[in-house]
């Protein structure tokens, strides 16, 4: 996903679009790994010194409501990044170093649900945690 089409998927639901959006938009886009709250809200503060850190995270909460990032927790944080361009429902590798991530295309689930007899599965996620290459 690039800039333009994720503020044009904000405009279409009804978002204002802000400057200080735009900027958090474009950090997403210019890094394909997860990033940690507080290191987006350093990165913000260098063109917004003023903006809250209850700010940041409420705008990383929308983008993730609205499916322009994914979130997950490393390290005992919650980490974003821009949602995935794989077509289809996949799940993810993610490396614990430096959050990088590798789309998996198959899903686990279909191995598992033969186990879950009687059971009604409304929604999962799989996260594979590991070292990636560059960081091994």
């Amino acid at each position: 996903m690039n800039l333009t089409t994720a503020i044009q998927k904000l405009k279409e639901k009804g978002y204002k679009h802000t400057k200080q959006r735009e900027r958090l938009l474009e950090i997403f886009v210019s890094q394909d790994q997860f990033i940690a709250a507080k290191e987006i809200l350093k990165m913000i503060q260098k063109d917004f010194p003023s903006v809250s850190y209850d700010t940041i995270y409420r705008n990383l909460y929308l983008l993730t409501d609205e499916d322009l990032l994914e979130a997950t927790e490393l390290h005992g944080e919650k980490h974003f990044r821009l949602a995935c361009n794989s077509s289809g429902h996949h799940h993810h590798f993610i490396c614990t170093i430096c959050g990088s991530t590798k789309a998996i295309e198959f899903c686990p689930m279909n191995a598992i649900h033969d186990k879950l007899g009687g059971y009604q599965v409304v929604n999962h996620k799989f996260e594979i945690f590991g070292v990636c290459p560059q960081c091994h």
